[in-house]
């Protein structure tokens, strides 16, 4: 029971109460896309595809989702996993899940993204109702840390375990369907700063 537990998160309707470090606190709360915010922080800004495909849907998704297990385990989705580079940095883990009820009429691009922004196709679509944000503090243990850092590694990059991670998530609607997307700050955010345009 222990080791399910730190495998959940606990999420939260106000950042404050995941007393994050001021520079990581910056981009948590920040509202419209953020593809728009970290390009204007880049001079390059890339979508980096881990994968897409079917996947369990982890236990603290569920019910965020509306997928009542009532004790048992959840059931699978469809999953999309990448990594947000500014400069060839990553700086963002984004997990995204849509329940496998959906169908093409609900999310007709999720399946053909590719390497475009998920973020510029949902702020883009009329029909896309945003929910709230949530902000969680991710323990080494919680899934999407262990993914977070497995990825970097693979990039020569590494965090240590016991460094928390803190993530912010939002639910989509679209039509019948739903779309929870995930977003793990990495440290490497904090040191991006604003392009400054060359007046001259």
């Amino acid at each position: 029971m222990r080791e399910r537990s730190l495998r959940r998160a606990n999420w939260y309707r106000h950042v404050l109460a995941v007393n994050a470090p001021p520079a990581l606190a910056r981009w948590l709360a920040s509202g419209g896309s953020l593809t728009a915010r970290l390009s204007a922080h880049a001079g390059a800004f890339r979508v980096q595809v881990l994968h897409q495909h079917a996947a369990p849907c982890l236990a603290d998704e569920a019910a965020a989702l509306g997928l009542h297990t009532m004790g048992k385990r959840p059931g699978r989705c469809w999953e999309r996993e990448v990594l947000l580079r500014c400069d060839n940095t990553p700086v963002v883990f984004a997990h995204t899940v849509v329940p496998m009820s959906a169908d093409a009429s609900d999310w007709p691009l999720f399946s053909a993204l590719g390497e475009r922004s998920l973020g510029t196709t949902l702020f883009g679509d009329p029909m896309v109702a945003r929910g709230e944000l949530e902000y969680a503090r991710l323990r080494g243990s919680h899934p999407l840390a262990r993914r977070a850092r497995a990825a970097l590694a693979a990039q020569g990059c590494a965090i240590p375990e016991e460094r928390l991670l803190y993530a912010r998530r939002c639910l989509y609607r679209r039509r019948q369907g739903t779309l929870l997307v995930t977003e793990v700050f990495l440290p490497q955010v904090a040191a991006l700063v604003p392009k400054t345009s060359n007046t001259r």
